[in-house]
């Protein structure tokens, strides 16, 4: 019989999981918009910075929380943290260059989707790849010290 203590560390795991699909859902959502015209400039402006502000949120409980405790308890990781932390550098930069194109009159929905496209690109392979290696970490036992509310729970305002 699992212990709570495990049951709440499988439940981390799925949780990072969910968090990963959800944030997929809604920049699909925005491509989707993109590619049948659906979505205006002032729309397109709206959803791609509460779409930047969530992902980065997301990011940001990962390397101050989540990364930082399994450093604490898992010193074998530090090469596969690294990594993702420096996919998230990445991203960031992706998303720096979605928002100034959604913000800008001048950006063209074409190149916003284009920047979208090389964006789920990388987001598909960092979070596949965290959710094999860090999602079997959390499941043996990482304490969640009040990182899972950043890392699951999104920031999407603006």
């Amino acid at each position: 019989m699992a212990s709570p203590a495990g049951d709440r560390a499988v439940a981390l795991s799925t949780q990072l999981a969910q968090a990963h699909q959800e944030l997929r859902r809604r920049i699909h959502e925005i491509r989707s918009g993109i590619t049948r015209r659906a979505v205006g400039h002032d729309a397109l402006v709206t959803h791609c910075l509460a779409f930047c502000a969530a992902l980065t949120s997301h990011h940001q409980g990962e390397d101050a929380g989540m990364f930082a405790e399994l450093l604490r308890e898992r010193p074998d990781l530090a090469p596969t943290i690294a990594k993702l932390v420096e996919d998230h550098g990445l991203i960031t930069s992706i998303l720096s260059r979605v928002a100034e194109l959604a913000g800008s009159r001048d950006g063209t929905l074409e190149e916003v989707g284009r920047e979208l496209d090389g964006l789920v690109a990388i987001m598909e392979s960092h979070f596949n790849y965290e959710e094999r290696v860090i999602a079997a970490a959390i499941d043996a036992g990482v304490a969640d010290t009040g990182w899972s509310g950043m890392v699951f729970r999104f920031r999407d305002h603006v």
